[in-house]
């Protein structure tokens, strides 16, 4: 018997919201001063950099914890599982609920808790802690539990990445456009079914890296409210992504004794879609091969960037045929791999 996934679920929030709902958006430098192109100019170079053509929000009277549940009902029913066989739940996540109104998010009791109590599940032994580490936290979840199965310490987790980034944007931030809302969660436990988890990686550069993901204030220096925001140094994180990424993989990959012609998929976090390409160029370079043509499903121009629920969210779709022209069948061998603030970089290879 292997440690797999046994089931998966998600929540996609319905709301569409296109490129064209930011035009009438004041956008500001960092220095408060306004740009001199219009945004009609401004959009259209963010598409081309990014990818994105729409994202996806939350309606406002579901918080994370409410996205984290309705992904998890999804998965245990997924899986077949008795729910009160889990032994632990873990959510990852950035900021908490983000209640409308409030500048503060709201972690007391923690979303992994609040998952539970919505899921009413009775067994006390069912362990539910949240996980932040960045946009790599759905990943570094199923490494954790993984880690939990093997030892012995458990037997079956649920392992839930959630986030709802549109509240904790800066309206007056070009960047703003990037995030979105969403929910994607897994049960991972021992099984016969030919999944396995092969091998994993993990690092965390905290030094000159460490700040390029935080929270800062907002760009009109107008406004009074004391609240802060989402910010980065988005060209400092494209080249940290592109060097650091690529070899997280290649590493991960030649521990698990896989060959390089055997992945069918490459999962990675929907961050920033030409960031993404040129992450798995590099690595395909490695090996000194070229990229194969589908090898990466790609969610961000419709879903936007959800952080830690893009990876699980886009899994899920594939395994379940809902995103056009990807497929994943049984025994094939895919490669997650994400990074985010920390900066934090993970990658795993998975057999399905």
């Amino acid at each position: 018997m292997s440690i797999s996934i046994t089931g998966t679920g998600s929540y996609i929030p319905e709301l569409k919201i296109s490129n064209k709902d930011f035009n009438d958006h004041h956008f500001l430098n960092l220095d408060g001063t306004a740009f001199k192109q219009d945004n009609e100019v401004i959009i259209k170079k963010f598409k081309a950099i990014t990818g994105i053509e729409e994202r996806r929000y939350a309606p406002k009277e579901y918080n994370t914890s409410d996205l984290a549940y309705f992904a998890a009902e999804k998965a245990i029913d997924n899986a077949q599982l008795d729910k009160e066989t889990l032994d632990y739940i873990i959510v990852a996540h950035n900021f908490g609920d983000l209640k409308d109104g409030y500048i503060q998010g709201d972690t007391l009791p923690s979303l992994a808790t609040r998952v539970k109590h919505k899921l009413q599940i009775k067994n006390p032994k069912c362990v539910a802690y949240d996980l932040i580490f960045g946009c790599p936290g759905w990943l570094e979840g199923m490494i954790q539990a993984n880690a939990f199965i093997k030892s012995g310490i458990a037997k079956k987790c649920l392992v839930i990445g959630a986030e709802t980034l549109s509240r904790i944007v800066d309206d007056y931030d070009r960047d703003s456009m990037i995030y979105a809302d969403g929910a994607g969660a897994t049960i991972v436990e021992k099984s016969d079914d030919g999944g396995e988890i092969i091998a994993h990686e993990s690092a965390t550069f905290a030094n000159d890296e460490a700040n390029f993901l935080f929270f800062g204030d907002t760009y009109n220096k107008e406004d009074e409210k004391k609240a802060y925001y989402i910010k980065m140094f988005g060209r400092k994180i494209y080249e940290f992504a592109v060097t650091n990424v690529p070899s997280a993989m290649a590493s991960c990959l030649d521990n698990s004794g896989v060959k390089i012609d055997e992945v069918k998929k490459i999962f990675i976090h929907q961050a920033n879609e030409k960031m993404d390409e040129a992450i798995v160029k590099r690595f395909y370079k490695i090996y000194d091969r070229e990229m194969p043509e589908g090898i990466m499903p790609m969610s961000i121009s419709k879903l936007g960037n959800s952080s830690v629920a893009t990876i699980p969210t886009l899994f899920d779709m594939v395994k379940e045929g809902k995103l056009e022209n990807q497929e994943i069948k049984k025994g094939d061998v895919v490669i997650f791999a994400s990074v985010g603030a920390g900066m934090n970089v993970n990658a795993m290879v998975y057999r399905i």
